[in-house]
């Protein structure tokens, strides 16, 4: 009878994202970096320390610069990074049809995942697929998102039957949606480079990850393939990513480069920093420069206006003519047709 049961039961869907302030107001704002920034896979330190530096120094002098970073990119239906997660959240279960049920869990802040994972469970679904909408493994993303679910379900009563799915950072329907996003706007723009940025992480995050001890930083040619030794490594699969959308889009060599953005704090982060490759690349006299942000699968702060607006901005001083940001998948046909095919 279980077993009837179990298969006349609907799927639910549990998208995963990283998750938005409620409003761009400072207190929301403190209170979501205070929040996202005490988890122990985001700044891994011991807790005393932790707690100084969060609610010390980083909530109380980062909230009013961030409100303000906010507030050039909210609109009515409210941050991006929201309003791109529930048009997905839509246009998924159209796609998935009347079998599926689809909601969207925010590691920090809201719709949290217990929210989403108790409104899967009230629907009556008789599994639950996570779904995680980070392109690239990293510990402090993909990692917290899933441990905190993992949480959540371990604690009800009647444990959800549950499969997890992983990063996708080279999957085929994956490139080829975000070559389909960018082939128009590039041959539109006519750029004379390609920049991918990524979002950053300290370097001891790639070391930590390292099963071997000796691979991932050692070496200027350790992410030049996929290997045992880094196949969970955040730069490594950043790379990848970067060599397969370059070929899927048939840039030449030497056309395109990849950097590192939004590092924080005073420790090495992964490089090139991307506010240092900038005004290299106009030096070198690139003047038509296109960024993609292909470790984003929704726009939000660290594109729209990190890019979009402080980058541009830092282009044009350098002596840049012009500088095109290139849309993340978000919510198009193609990117939901991935993801519907990654579930069935």
């Amino acid at each position: 009878t279980s077993r009837v049961n179990a298969a006349s039961g609907k799927t639910g869907v549990l998208m995963l994202n990283l998750g938005t302030p409620r409003s761009p107001a400072t207190s929301d704002v403190r209170r979501y970096l205070r929040e996202f920034l005490s988890d122990p896979r985001v700044i891994d330190l011991a807790v005393p320390a932790r707690w100084a530096l969060v609610n010390l120094v980083i909530a109380p002098f980062r909230a009013p610069r961030s409100a303000a970073a906010y507030r050039k990119i909210w609109s009515t239906a409210g941050s991006p990074l929201l309003a791109n997660g529930m048009a997905l959240r839509a246009a998924l279960a159209t796609e998935l049809g009347a079998n599926h049920v689809v909601e969207l869990g925010m590691r920090y802040g809201e719709p949290s995942i217990a929210g989403a994972l108790e409104r899967l469970c009230d629907a009556g679904a008789a599994r639950i697929v996570a779904l995680p909408l980070f392109p690239q493994y990293a510990s402090s993303s993909l990692g917290s998102a899933l441990a905190r679910l993992f949480e959540l379900a371990a604690a009800r009563t009647n444990v959800p039957a549950f499969e997890a799915l992983t990063e996708f950072y080279d999957s085929p329907g994956f490139i080829a949606a975000l070559a389909e996003i960018s082939r128009p706007r590039l041959a539109a723009f006519r750029p004379d480079h390609v920049l991918f940025s990524y979002h950053g992480l300290p370097e001891r995050h790639m070391r930590a990850g390292d099963p071997s001890g000796r691979h991932c930083l050692g070496s200027e040619t350790c992410c030049d393939a996929i290997s045992f030794a880094n196949a969970r490594c955040y730069r490594a699969q950043c790379h990848a990513t970067t060599r397969a959308l370059a070929g899927a889009l048939g840039l030449a060599p030497g056309s395109f480069s990849l950097a590192f953005q939004s590092r924080l704090g005073r420790d090495p982060w992964i490089r090139p920093y991307t506010d240092v490759r900038l005004p290299e690349l106009a030096l070198a006299g690139v003047k038509r420069l296109a960024v993609l942000c292909p470790s984003f699968a929704a726009d939000c702060l660290e594109t729209l206006e990190e890019i979009g607006i402080r980058g541009a901005e830092q282009w044009r001083e350098a002596g840049g003519e012009a500088l095109e940001l290139v849309p993340c998948a978000n919510a198009h046909p193609a990117f939901v047709r991935f993801l519907a095919g990654r579930i069935q």
